[in-house]
């Protein structure tokens, strides 16, 4: 299959997107309300990265101010700036030192095996799959997170698809025995090791020194992630098969929300609501663009292209993924997870795909 094929099939225009028409006429409402003043504490994700860059800080820094008159300004700092460790937001909320929150879900499966749900490796192979996992699975998480962690989950979104950067020829899954892989989180460490790899856990921020000095053979990561943190400097191969898609929860300490204007609630969960769904749109166009920054394969729109070698996904790799997904790491998880959480991952998410997870 062609690259323009491919990326056709990456495409998707999500329906609930907001126009821009119907953007102006929220902004306009908003506008006409009176709010209370209200300042906001918020912490984003990795600053360097685009999801930051040019969605959480001028979501937070620009767009809710201009939308409220004024009256709801927030501070908002990547939890990478502020000295945090992903697994850290979510306890930091609960503890009511953080007000607003954003982690990768991936951060938190060593709290908590019901964080790896949605992003099991190899259960979402497209956007489209990934984004109807989880919204199935989503009431489950809340119900969890507001009854366990005293927090409200405001928004959950996706980076660019996590694939195979390698300092190796890599082409294809069977390549991966016998070499280093980082992954992010235990069930992308159970794939590789099913393939006969091997998985390290390594911070993202010191992937590119491992790949560097032959510690890692490969790392697993977003194809715009990647681009943006130069690992197309330290690597030489991009394998496009999706592996997961590393989603993203933004929440709240459940009493600082309950201690909000009942106007700026609602205010605040329309408008997170709709940056979700700009997230979820553009995480398909990183995904691309990605492919495009650290192969040349196409226009870059975020700097100068890298000439790494592009490996396709080929038919043989995809049932492949699909198997060890269901004779690896599926069973694996639900044991992790107990009978409780599998039963109620079978009845949402085992529902939309199919699968049972035992």
């Amino acid at each position: 299959m062609k690259l323009g094929n491919r990326i056709r099939l990456w495409t998707v225009t999500l329906a609930v997107t907001l126009s821009a028409s119907a953007g102006a006429i929220l902004t306009q409402k908003a506008q006409a309300e009176e709010y209370p003043e209200t300042k906001l504490q918020v912490v984003g994700t990795w600053s360097h990265l685009s999801q930051f860059k040019n969605f959480e800080q001028p979501f937070w820094a620009e767009e809710i101010p201009a939308q409220s008159g004024g009256a709801i300004t927030a501070n908002v700092k990547g939890f990478n700036d502020m000295g945090l460790k992903g697994a850290e937001v979510v306890r930091l909320i609960n503890s009511g030192a953080l007000h607003f929150g954003s982690t990768v879900l991936g951060y938190l499966a060593a709290d908590d095996p019901i964080n790896e749900a949605i992003d099991l490796a190899g259960l979402s192979p497209t956007i489209e799959t990934a984004r109807s996992v989880t919204d199935a699975f989503r009431p489950v998480l809340a119900k969890r997170y507001e009854e366990r962690y005293g927090i409200k989950l405001l928004g959950i979104w996706p980076y660019s698809a996590q694939v195979l950067f390698c300092n190796s020829p890599v082409n294809s899954l069977a390549d991966l025995k016998g070499k280093k892989v980082r992954t992010a989180n235990r069930t992308l460490a159970e794939f590789v090791e099913a393939l006969g790899g091997t998985g390290v856990t390594m911070a993202f921020s010191e992937v590119v020194i491992g790949l560097q000095n032959n510690l890692l053979d490969c790392a697993i990561t977003g194809t715009l992630s990647g681009y943006s943190a130069k690992w197309h400097e330290v690597s030489t191969h991009l394998y496009e098969l999706p592996v997961g898609w590393s989603q993203v929860i933004h929440a709240v300490n459940i009493d600082v929300w309950n201690s909000l204007d009942a106007k700026v609630q609602s205010f605040l969960q329309t408008r997170i609501e709709d940056l979700e769904n700009r997230i979820w749109t553009s995480a398909a166009e990183e995904t691309i663009q990605g492919i495009n920054c650290n192969t040349g394969a196409g226009e870059c729109q975020y700097g100068d292209a890298a000439g790494m070698t592009f490996v396709p996904i080929s038919d043989a790799d995809r049932k492949l993924l699909s198997t060890i997904l269901k004779e690896t790491v599926l069973p694996v998880w639900a044991e992790r997870c107990g009978a409780d959480c599998t039963g109620q991952w079978n009845n949402t998410v085992g529902k939309v795909l199919d699968i049972n997870a035992g």
